[in-house]
């Protein structure tokens, strides 16, 4: 075989690893959390098998009302676990496909949350068995943002 029978083979195989993309690597994500909770760990799984470099804080339970505080996380949004992510809030179990939209899109609010922790969202247990509903936050306020 000579090299030009061998350069569109290695040409297919750099492309199929994934060598030759154009895809640049995915922001960095922050998530504060209590060091006991399993599903905050499940979803901080889930966003660095989709790209994501995540630095974790682990906190006691008592620290986490602070960190919602500081970020203005309305009541009826808080979850178990909060994150930063450039300039914006992620509140809770939503899925990376929505925070991949976010930045993509670049809206003017302050981040965005999904209360509690639904069923079969990503780091929860279970089958998806409801809509899941995510707010748009800013300045306090909440509009729905995405429903899932």
């Amino acid at each position: 075989m000579n090299k030009y029978q061998i350069l569109p083979i290695l040409g297919l195989v750099l492309v199929l690893a994934g060598c030759g993309s154009n895809t640049a690597p995915k922001e960095s994500i922050t998530v504060y959390k209590s060091y006991t909770c399993g599903c905050c760990n499940g979803w901080t799984e889930h966003m660095r098998s989709n790209g994501y470099k995540v630095k974790v804080v682990n906190l006691e339970d008592k620290d986490m009302p602070a960190v919602k505080k500081k970020y203005h996380i309305p009541g009826h949004l808080e979850s178990c676990h909060t994150a930063i992510i450039g300039n914006y809030i992620v509140e809770g179990h939503i899925p990376s496909k929505v925070i991949d939209k976010l930045l993509a899109e670049k809206p003017a609010i302050d981040g965005i949350g999904m209360a509690g922790m639904p069923s079969g969202s990503p780091g929860m247990p279970g089958p998806k068995n409801e809509t899941w509903k995510i707010y748009s936050m800013k300045d306090g306020k909440t509009s729905l943002y995405e429903e899932l």
